[in-house]
C-alpha cells in the first residue's frame, strides 16, 4: 500500500495525517506501521471523506477526540490551497469544531479550536474526571509516579468504558502540566508531548472565566475558558514534511 502523509508538530505532539484512503478497519495496523516508520510520532490520523458541516474530515487511529490532530488538520487546509488566514471547521471524534489557522512563516501556523463542551465534570478513583465526547481525562494534582500512571490507567479506562482515557498530572503552583493518554481500540500509551483535549479538561475543571498558560514537554498551550462554558485552546503548529512511503 502506497501512503501519502504529513508529519505536523502541535506544541511536541507528533502527529501524522494520512491522506490516501485507508479503509477504517486497517486504520490501526497501518497507524502501528506508520509510528514504527516515524519514532517521534505519538499519533495518526486519516484524512475521510467529507461530513456535512466541516471543511475537512479526519478520523483518528482509535477513533478519539483529539484537538491538536485538529489544529493540525486546520494548517493541512492552509497549506494546501495557499491561505495565510482561515476560519474552518474540522470534523473529527463525532465532533465539528471551528478552527483558527493563521500562517507564521516557514510552516508554521498560529491555531486556536473552540473545544467541545465537557459532558460531565465529576470524580472517579479519587480525582476530578472531566468527560469529554471522544475522550474523558482524569486530573492529578498531587504527586504521582510515572509508573503507577501507567499502571493504573489500562485498568480506569475499562472501568469508565471510556473511548479514550487521559490521565494529566498537573502542578498548579508552577503550571506545569504532564499528560498521559491511552486509546484501547489503537492499544496506544504515550506520555504526551502536549495534550489539547487534556488542556481544555484542565480548563474546564477550573471553572468559567479562567486564563491558563500550562507548561507541558512540547512546549506552552493556552485555554480560555468562558462564563457560558466554551474552551478555546491556543497552541502552535508546524508542518514538518510530507512524505510518501509503501507499507
Amino acid at each position: 500500500m502506497e501512503l501519502s502523509y504529513t508529519v505536523f508538530d502541535p506544541t511536541g505532539n507528533i502527529t501524522v495525517l494520512v491522506e490516501t484512503p485507508v479503509p477504517i478497519g486497517d486504520q490501526p495496523r497501518v497507524a502501528s506501521l506508520l509510528m514504527a516508520r516515524e519514532p517521534t510520532c505519538e499519533q495518526v490520523g486519516f484524512r475521510m471523506p467529507d461530513t456535512p458541516g466541516a471543511d475537512i474530515t479526519v478520523r483518528m487511529a482509535g477513533g478519539e477526540f483529539c484537538g491538536n490532530a485538529s489544529m493540525s488538520a486546520a494548517a493541512l487546509l492552509c497549506a494546501e490551497r495557499g491561505w495565510e488566514r482561515a476560519d474552518v471547521t474540522v470534523a473529527i471524534g463525532g465532533q465539528l469544531v471551528p478552527v483558527t489557522a493563521e500562517e507564521t512563516g516557514a510552516g508554521g501556523f498560529r491555531c486556536a479550536v473552540t473545544m467541545p463542551r465537557a459532558l460531565r465534570i465529576t470524580e472517579a478513583f479519587g480525582l476530578p474526571l472531566v468527560e469529554l465526547p471522544g475522550i474523558s481525562h482524569l486530573i492529578a494534582t498531587a504527586p504521582m509516579a510515572r509508573e503507577a500512571a501507567e499502571e493504573a490507567i489500562r485498568g480506569w479506562c475499562r472501568a469508565l468504558r471510556a473511548d479514550a482515557l487521559g490521565l494529566m498530572l498537573l502542578d498548579e503552583a508552577t503550571g506545569r502540566l504532564d499528560p498521559l493518554v491511552y486509546v484501547p481500540q489503537a492499544d496506544t500509551l504515550f506520555w504526551e508531548r502536549s495534550c489539547a483535549s487534556g488542556t481544555a479538561a484542565v480548563g474546564a475543571w477550573a471553572g468559567p472565566n479562567r486564563e491558563l498558560s500550562l507548561t507541558e514537554p512540547g512546549g506552552v498551550l493556552t485555554v480560555r475558558t468562558a462564563s457560558d462554558g466554551t474552551v478555546t485552546l491556543e497552541g502552535a503548529v508546524r508542518l514538518e514534511r510530507q512524505h510518501t512511503a509503501i507499507l
